[in-house]
């Protein structure tokens, strides 16, 4: 299969990438996962449902995300990077202060699979982490004919595109463009940060490398919808 890259820019004053999350805790790892890049690029084409024959054919291409973090320039020209911001956490209480004998405002209610009230009542505490002041370019690996599909969808998304959760809003024009090998969409990607005068923090790669840590993500989409479907994927994290 014949496949171009597609660069992304990702910035926001607030991302959110969960890997493993569930229920209660909604952590963010620290750079965007390849299930949420798969995500956003299906909601800009308004791919609803399972999708599963697209994922399967997106799935074991490659996928690099470059972290981008804001600088400063010394007298003597040097380029020194600033700290990152630190996670955000947002407390939240689900299902809390409506009306129970009011049959509109119950829907709202969190209840058990049954339909009946939970025990205690059905307010639930939750704890969602983001990422503040982030910026990443994605390089994206797809196959060449879907290139001018996925290009003009990211241009005029079907669905509002998020970076992460729907209180994650982009802040800049994510599309960057289509290129024949990942060296020229890299290229690309430092063009960007200069103008911004950005420097890189790290780099995240797919596989294991000697050169950075090694983690594994269960973030390859192989089913979307009601049922969702996920596979392993090793990373590595190289910090310049």
């Amino acid at each position: 299969m014949e496949t171009k890259f597609l660069l992304m820019w990702l910035e926001a004053p607030l991302q959110s990438w969960g890997a493993d999350s569930k229920f209660n805790r909604r952590d963010t790892v620290k750079f965007p996962t390849k299930s949420g890049i798969t995500g956003l690029i299906l909601s800009a084409l308004g791919a609803s449902g399972e999708q599963v024959e697209l994922l399967l054919k997106l799935a074991p291409l490659k996928l690099t995300v470059i972290s981008f973090v804001r600088s400063r320039q010394t007298e003597d020209s040097r380029r020194i990077k600033i700290a990152p911001e630190p996670l955000l956490r947002d407390f939240l209480m689900v299902g809390s202060g409506y009306d129970d004998s009011d049959p509109w405002t119950t829907m709202l209610i969190p209840k058990k699979s049954d339909g009946t009230k939970a025990v205690g009542g059905g307010t639930k505490l939750t704890y969602r982490y983001y990422l503040q002041d982030a910026r990443f370019a994605t390089i994206v690996e797809i196959p060449s004919e879907l290139s001018t599909t996925f290009s003009e969808a990211l241009k005029c998304p079907v669905y509002d595109l998020f970076l992460g959760r729907k209180n994650c809003v982009p802040t800049d024009f994510i599309f960057r463009g289509v290129f024949d090998t990942e060296n020229d969409a890299y290229q690309k990607s430092v063009e960007i940060a200069l103008e911004k005068n950005l420097c890189q923090e790290f780099r995240v790669i797919d596989g294991e490398s000697e050169e950075g840590d090694v983690i594994t993500l269960n973030d390859v989409p192989l089913q979307f919808g009601e049922f969702k479907k996920y596979k392993d994927r090793r990373v590595t994290v190289i910090y310049e």
